[in-house]
């Protein structure tokens, strides 16, 4: 059953009209998350890992720093709320690259970072057209390459990241007692 038609791009003529009545059409928007955005995005976040105390904490560290402009936050909006996000790394000083320059170094390459979407958007391109998105707008800030990191075990993800042409793998860390492989594409 269809519950979201995608941009309403759906040719009714050629659409069962039982299936059609069904489907409840959603205008998708891929954009900068602004303060609000990126604040409800957060406390959405939060409410989706109960107990986790870490949750919080990164909050305020992204937010932190989209504020700085050391990242910038790109959420998925489904009539106008947020159900998906990625953000991009820009300055070396953010924790995920610190000490770790072929990940981010404010120069000349940029990582693509905790990239999510709600459970019932997966597999429908949302993510797909973030991280263009994202890639677009790091290439306009001047970086030539960018990164994105995926534990060695997601091997969906890691297929997809190869796909969209993330291919040179850069460097390997253990993480939270996972492995991460990080791999480069250029822009």
């Amino acid at each position: 059953m269809i519950t979201a038609c995608e941009f309403g791009d759906i040719n009714m003529r050629e659409v069962d009209f039982a299936l059609a009545k069904s489907c409840s059409y959603m205008k998708f928007d891929y954009k900068i998350a602004d303060m609000n955005e990126l604040k409800l995005i957060w406390e959405k976040n939060i409410a989706d890992n109960p107990g986790d105390p870490r949750w919080p904490i990164w909050r305020d560290i992204y937010i932190g720093y989209n504020e700085k402009q050391m990242a910038t936050t790109f959420i998925v909006a489904a009539d106008g709320i947020p159900v998906g996000e990625g953000t991009l790394i820009q300055s070396p000083e953010c924790g995920a690259a610190i000490g770790r320059p072929e990940i981010a170094d404010g120069h000349s390459v940029a990582n693509v970072n905790a990239l999510r979407i709600d459970k019932q958007y997966e597999g429908q391109h949302h993510i797909s057209r973030l991280v263009r998105m994202i890639e677009a707008h790091a290439r306009s800030l001047g970086y030539e390459r960018i990164t994105i990191g995926v534990e060695a075990k997601e091997t969906r993800n890691l297929a997809i990241y190869l796909h969209w042409g993330y291919t040179r793998l850069v460097r390997w860390d253990i993480e939270d007692d996972e492995l991460v492989l990080y791999y480069e594409k250029p822009l």
